[in-house]
C-alpha cells in the first residue's frame, strides 16, 4: 500500500515497487487522482499497480480501503 500515489515521490515509489515484482496497492484520495495512477502505470508497464480509493485522514476510509486490499489481495 503507497498513499498519495497519484503523483510525487508516492507514484515513483508504486511504480518502483511494481517493477521490483510487488504488488502495489496505490492510493489516492479522489477519482482524478485513481485515473493519474492508472495512466502512469499503463505508460510504464505496471500490470501490478492497482489504484485504491483512500483518505488517510478518515478513519473510514482506511479500513474500507484495507478491507478491500484484504479482499483483493
Amino acid at each position: 500500500m503507497v498513499t498519495g500515489a497519484n503523483s510525487g515521490i508516492g507514484l515513483a515509489t508504486a511504480l518502483r515497487l511494481a517493477a521490483d515484482g510487488y504488488e502495489v496497492f496505490a492510493g489516492a484520495r479522489r477519482a482524478e487522482g485513481l485515473d493519474a495512477i492508472a495512466a502512469a502505470a499503463a505508460d510504464a508497464g505496471a500490470t501490478t499497480v492497482h489504484p485504491i480509493t483512500i483518505d488517510v485522514s478518515d478513519d473510514d476510509s482506511v479500513q474500507a480501503a484495507f478491507a478491500q486490499v484484504l479482499a483483493d489481495g
